[in-house]
């Protein structure tokens, strides 16, 4: 910064001498500049997409200098899906002593219905301990729901309710979101706000959250949707949409706050491919069936891998192996790395349940491992969870 001030002051110099021999002022009003042309919104039917083009040239034409804005309109997408945006029920029973058992309400959340038998979408943890569930359909209908089948490793769920239903949505394809789209959010915030919509933009893709490694390692909760269209407790279940009305992730998370450090627009979704697997698994079968490898292990970190001077950044640090397990029979050991399962090699982008769950249980798979340096194949037969 110092060597840049005696330029500055010959500058100034230079602008004071110009001053100095400048004309008089001319005290004539400045000419009135030419008019832009204000667009006038068109809203057009992209198969009903609620899309709402602003200046749009003529078809065949040559776009001119202009500004084209391109927007979404929220109210046409929220009037089609609503009615198919539930409130859940979580109804336990309890111990009322000389009155017997008592059936209460113990808790809400939010769902979605997904066909024309009644099928509704939920968090696992919204319907967790249940004995009994009610429905609360858009326009204020309670309805009794009975649960078709919950899968807490996914955090997924599945309600069925009878009789007509209002509306279905429909899964969208996850793998085509994108970082900074715009998304809405509908839901039952603190379980008493309804049909609330909330929206926000896509703020980052493939977000984990895996258990703690002192257990299998596993995890919950992977590949999430990050965004910040606003959700809160009751929010969970509900459904994520894009700007076509299509679910592209189903609210699962929010982080309100960091130690004592309030955090803002941090909200997560589980991404729809998934979802729709999963719960399609839970309407035929009552469960979801994942693939076993029988080891406890640390997931490795690019952190982690400098901080133990570790060869590889990514990978899966076997702490341990279940006797008689799929990976001990296989001969994986202690102190082997899991650097992939099958041609999914675990990274930045793919996590150690995202390889392992893309197989299936008694699928016989290439395990690929480092030990003492070298890189190995073993075939394992993954057992059933």
């Amino acid at each position: 910064m110092v060597a840049r001030w005696p330029h500055l002051a010959a500058t100034l110099a230079a602008a004071l001498l110009l001053t100095a021999c400048a004309p008089m002022e001319d005290t004539s009003p400045p000419p009135t500049p030419p008019p832009t042309t204000t667009a006038v919104p068109v809203t057009v039917n992209l198969e009903e997409v609620g899309a709402v083009i602003v200046a749009s040239p003529a078809a065949g034409q040559a776009a001119s200098d202009g500004l084209y804005v391109v927007t979404f309109d929220a109210v046409d997408i929220v009037d089609r899906v609503m009615p198919a945006v539930v409130t859940v029920i979580n109804e336990q029973q309890f111990d009322n002593g000389f009155f017997g058992q008592t059936e209460v309400e113990a808790g809400r959340g939010t769902g979605f219905i997904i066909d024309g038998s009644g099928h509704i979408v939920t968090n696992e943890h919204v319907v967790q301990g249940g004995t009994g569930f009610e429905v609360i359909l858009s326009d204020g209908e309670k309805r009794d729901a009975t649960l078709v089948g919950a899968d807490p490793r996914s955090d997924l769920a599945v309600v069925q309710i009878e009789g007509p239903v209002p509306a279905t949505v429909a899964f969208g394809d996850s793998n085509t979101v994108q970082q900074g789209q715009p998304v809405l959010a509908i839901g039952s915030p603190l379980g008493e706000f309804s049909g609330t919509v909330t929206s926000g933009i896509v703020s980052a893709l493939n977000r984990d959250f895996p258990t703690g490694s002192s257990g299998s390692g596993e995890g919950i909760y992977t590949d999430l949707i990050q965004h910040d269209a606003a959700i809160n407790p009751g929010n969970s279940g509900g459904p994520l949409f894009d700007i076509a009305g299509r679910v592209i992730g189903v609210n699962t998370l929010g982080i309100p706050q960091s130690g004592y450090i309030p955090v803002q627009g941090l909200f997560f979704a589980i991404q729809s491919n998934h979802v729709a697997r999963i719960a399609s698994e839970l309407i035929e079968n009552g469960e979801v069936a994942y693939p076993l490898i029988g080891v406890r292990f640390e997931l490795i970190s690019p952190d982690l891998a400098a901080q133990n001077d570790l060869p590889v950044d990514y990978g899966a640090f076997v702490i341990s192996t279940e006797a008689g397990g799929p990976a001990a029979d296989a001969g994986i050991e202690e102190g082997d790395i899991i650097l992939a399962i099958g041609d999914r090699r675990i990274s930045g982008q793919t996590t150690f349940p995202e390889a392992l769950y893309a197989h299936e249980p008694g699928e016989t798979v290439p395990v690929t491992i480092l030990r003492d340096g070298r890189e190995r194949s073993v075939d394992v037969t993954l057992g059933r969870r």
